[in-house]
């Protein structure tokens, strides 16, 4: 994860690991915490990008989710999270290595 975190800020994204889940407090009220709920991706963050046309000049921060595997398979809820991320326009998806994020956002920007 940390490797994926690196990589992605070489490329101008800032990425935050996102820690999502419930405690109770000391009264025994429970505590949320994380974004997107359970399901909310192990990476979230922006990457920065200038837009053409109408706004040039003018920079916008795309919403980044990556949900890191290396063997246990996404669950229905991190799926769900990945998918909405998507259709709202963000650069989400699962990953396994540094380059697969990489490619995972640069697939993405092309089809921008």
């Amino acid at each position: 994860m940390k490797r994926i975190m690196l990589k992605c800020s070489e490329i101008g994204s800032a990425i935050f690991r996102n820690n999502v889940g419930c405690l109770m407090d000391h009264r025994g009220i429970p505590i949320r915490f994380g974004v997107g709920g359970p399901g909310g991706s192990d990476l979230i963050g922006y990457l920065s990008m200038t837009v053409t046309q109408t706004m040039v000049g003018k920079k916008i921060a795309v919403f980044m989710a990556l949900e890191v595997k290396e063997n246990a398979p996404a669950t229905p809820e991190q799926i769900n999270f990945i998918q909405r991320a998507r259709v709202a326009g963000a650069i989400a998806g699962i990953v396994h290595s540094p380059e697969e994020a990489v490619a995972l956002i640069n697939q993405t920007l092309q089809k921008a």
